[in-house]
């Protein structure tokens, strides 16, 4: 898939209410692409602490190959530019091209303005070219100038996460690391077991 679509917010306030219930100081994100990435810098953002694991040797995942870029109805970008898109026309555009969940593709087309807006304003990325792709009746697809906007996107993400567990203990980022078993109490997860170098972690 070259689009990314992902909702990374309404996944944060989902988490947000479940550690209202679940006290924790810790939040455990696994999988370092785009939507790890996206999850776990929020976290930080919001005065957590992340532990973020993936069981690759470097993060990044599949969203660094995307070359298309990310769509959003509404964004900042698009009103500069007098697009009339908004989440409406993006969830039937999203129905019409075939969704077979609704209420997840209301979840991905509404909060898609604020995600994009929010990688914009928080990375300073340059995401000011927006693209007409095929199954959308609107310009939507936000990228830069570089070739590849998956990767550059992804990366920014990365390097801020990275920045944060050099110099804080709000965040940590272990590589090689495959997550195997949750851990949980009653039907709440509250940890996981990984394997790294031959040994099995618990967190």
């Amino acid at each position: 898939q070259d689009i990314l679509v992902i909702s990374f917010l309404s996944s944060l306030w989902h988490l947000i209410d479940m550690a209202a219930v679940f006290p924790a100081n810790q939040v455990i994100v696994v999988g370092g692409g785009l939507a790890g990435m996206s999850a776990a810098n929020q976290v930080v953002e919001l005065g957590g602490r992340t532990l973020l694991l993936d069981k690759s040797s470097f993060c990044g995942g599949n969203s660094t190959k995307a070359t298309s870029g990310i769509n959003g109805a509404g964004t900042k970008t698009q009103k500069s530019k007098s697009i009339p898109d908004t989440a409406d026309i993006f969830v039937a555009d999203t129905l019409k091209g075939g969704a077979k969940k609704p209420e997840l593709a209301k979840v991905l087309c509404v909060n898609s303005a604020a995600d994009v807006d929010w990688l914009v304003d928080k990375f300073d990325l340059d995401l000011s070219l927006v693209a007409r792709l095929g199954g959308h009746s609107q310009p939507r697809t936000h990228r830069g100038k570089e070739r590849f906007p998956g990767m550059t996107i992804t990366y920014a993400l990365i390097q801020m996460l990275e920045k944060v567990a050099e110099k804080t203990h709000r965040a940590r980022i272990v590589t090689k690391a495959e997550v195997f078993k949750l851990l949980q109490n009653g039907r709440n997860v509250v940890g996981c077991e990984y394997r790294k170098a031959g040994k099995v972690v618990k967190e």
